[in-house]
């Protein structure tokens, strides 16, 4: 099978988990690239941050038309992760490869948890402190900068949970902050990083914005428990093969 189509159908997939679930699907694109597609645990990080900042900007809009973006939130929340992404992508070109494997596998096998666990958090909650917001945007950024993935399974239960925003508005909030994590951690690495291949780069993310629209259908039509539990067992299953790759 050739690089393009394997590009196409692994960025269909991961756009339909996207559109389907409303995050976290984007969790699959530094594996799909890593061991379909032959990039290096660095490039794939960074050919991730380009696929999830032009779906994250795709959805966004679509979310903001709806009015269901918390702008100042998601701005604050934003703006605590601004330097830990940074400075996490310009580290993660520096990192051996055997290490960002292991911890995308972590990162993977806890995202995998947090699907199958859900905790979806109290609307009315006080509201939460300063400190609370900051750690909790700056621990997102530093994830989103090392490891090329949106974090959208993070954000999402952070803004419900120590934010005190509603699940709705917490999805297309969590799109502002993913976009501008990513972002950050893209100028980062633009001088460390490895040059990607656009040829296949390109592809897999037009595929991937292209099947988040099949997944939304897809979501209307089959119970999102459901969803939610087959992706997280094949996101064990892709965790534990990565540990596995890590340490053998």
């Amino acid at each position: 099978m050739s690089v393009l189509i394997l590009a196409l159908a692994a960025g269909g997939v991961i756009g339909l988990a996207l559109g389907a679930l409303g995050g976290g699907g984007s969790v699959l694109a530094v594996p799909a690239l890593i061991y379909l597609l032959g990039f290096t645990p660095s490039a794939a990080t960074t050919a991730s941050l380009v696929i999830v900042t032009v779906t994250s900007v795709t959805a966004l809009a679509a979310h903001a038309r709806q009015g269901t973006v918390h702008w100042r939130a998601g701005a604050l929340f934003a703006a605590a992760g601004l330097l830990p992404a940074a400075a996490g992508g310009a580290v993660a070109g520096r990192l051996p490869s055997w290490l960002l494997t292991a911890a995308f596998g972590v990162v993977a096998a806890l995202a995998a948890v947090r699907m199958l666990r859900p905790s979806p958090g109290d609307p009315d909650a006080p509201a939460p402190r300063g400190g609370r917001i900051a750690g909790a945007g700056a621990g997102l950024g530093a994830v989103t900068g090392v490891l090329g993935v949106g974090g959208g399974f993070l954000a999402v239960p952070a803004l419900v949970g120590v934010v005190g925003l509603r699940m709705r508005a917490a999805v297309g909030t969590s799109l502002l902050v993913i976009t501008v994590n990513s972002v950050a951690a893209l100028l980062a690495r633009a001088g460390t990083a490895e040059r990607l291949d656009w040829a296949v780069v390109a592809p897999f993310a037009g595929a991937a914005v292209l099947g988040a629209w099949d997944g939304r259908r897809l979501a209307a039509k089959v119970p999102g428990a459901a969803l939610r539990r087959i992706f997280a067992w094949v996101l064990l299953a892709v965790a534990a093969f990565m540990l596995i790759d890590a340490v053998v």
